[in-house]
This record gives C-alpha cells, sequence and structure tokens, in this order.
C-alpha cells in the first residue's frame, strides 16, 4: 500500500509502477488508496514559506489530514482489497506499507501491535516522533532526505526494537521520491532510482 499527501502526482505513480515490476525474485501488486476523496492537498502550498501558504497547509492538516482520520479506513481499505482482487477473497498472503512525508507518520502509527502489516516503509517521513518507534513491531526502514531533522531521524532508528534499514540522502529535498521530485535532474533521478532500489531490497527480505 502506497500513500502521498499530494495525491497521484506522475513521480510517484511511477513509483508505484517500479516497485511492481522491477523485482526479478518477487512480484508485489502496489495500491494507492485516495485518502483525501480526490481533494489532496496542493503542492504549491509546499514549501510553506508565505503566510498565505502556512494558513492553508495549517488548514489542511487540521481539517482533512489528520491521523485519527485516516487511520481506521486503512483496514477497511485492506478488506476491499482483498475481496475484490484475490480469488476467492482469499486475501493476499502478506502486506507492505510506504508512507511519503505525512503517509510516513500514517506508517509509523500503522506500524505498532496486531498491524496488518509485514513490514513498512518511510520516505521523507514528516512529523517524525521518536517516540513511536518504541511501538514499532515490524521490519521498518526510512528513506530521509535533507530537510529532515537528523536528530530526529537518529532518535527514532535508536528506539526501533526490530529490523531496520535508516538512509538519509543528504543532497535531495523533501519529496524526491514522490511529489517534489525532480526527474529531469540527472542527480536527483539517479537517487529517486536508488531509493526505489532500497525499497524493494527492503521488502524482498521482510515481505
Amino acid at each position: 500500500m502506497d500513500k502521498d499527501i499530494f495525491g497521484f502526482f506522475p513521480q510517484t505513480l511511477q513509483g508505484a509502477d517500479i516497485m511492481s515490476t522491477s523485482d526479478a525474485e518477487r512480484k508485489y501488486r502496489v495500491f494507492m488508496p485516495d485518502f483525501f476523496d480526490g481533494s489532496p492537498a496542493d503542492i504549491a502550498w509546499y514549501p510553506p514559506d508565505t503566510d498565505e501558504k502556512k494558513e492553508k497547509w495549517g488548514a489542511f492538516f487540521k481539517d482533512r489530514a489528520p491521523p485519527p482520520n485516516t487511520l481506521p479506513r486503512v483496514p477497511r481499505v485492506v478488506e476491499e482489497i482483498n475481496k475484490n482482487f484475490c480469488p476467492g477473497g482469499a486475501g493476499f498472503k502478506s502486506w507492505g506499507i510506504v508512507g511519503y512525508c505525512w503517509g510516513g507518520k500514517i506508517t509509523s502509527l500503522l506500524s505498532a501491535k496486531d498491524t496488518l502489516f509485514k513490514a513498512a516503509v518511510q520516505v521523507h517521513p514528516a512529523m517524525i516522533d521518536p517516540k513511536e518507534a518504541l511501538e514499532v513491531t515490524i521490519p521498518m526502514c526510512i528513506l530521509a532526505s535533507m530537510d529532515e531533522d537528523p536528530n530526529e531521524i537518529e532518535k527514532y532508528k535508536d528506539n526501533l526494537k526490530v529490523e531496520k534499514l535508516v538512509e538519509t540522502y543528504g543532497d535531495q529535498i523533501h519529496g524526491w521520491m514522490s511529489a517534489r521530485g525532480d526527474l529531469k535532474n540527472p542527480t536527483v533521478k539517479k537517487e529517486y532510482e536508488n531509493g526505489y532500489k532500497s525499497v524493494i531490497a527492503f521488502f524482498r527480505a521482510h515481505l
């Protein structure tokens, strides 16, 4: 399962295609639920470097993006996918979850006890909280950018009691593997591809 606050941008859709087709050893089905019901955040608001952008960004997180709005929807989405995409509704053998930005927060919260998922990946995660790592019960991968707080990333890493992979792409901006990735830039494209290679290798090892 794959999710991003900015919705279905070409870079994110391409990333889903990469995950579903690039592993010679395993094949994956990637689903991207629309948790914002057709009205995701406007990428023009980011970074929130003006008063107007800050107001719109803050209002979106307050009204449409609080984690408690999304967390209860995830089990229902998984149930519907298992019913509609598996013969006889038997369900997929195992599930992994990938969250970009805001989705990283959701992924972290969904990785605690009794999770539906077998492995999790946070990509340039937002609102990272090291205390949440203490509750994580499945293998966790974090791919951080230059814009995340390195101290918080390190604290989260140290608090994880599970198998983990934590990498920081120090020359890449928040969003380089999703909507904000400038794939016309050769350096960004290379690191975008490297990031997805890490995701695939992590899932191959843990799903």
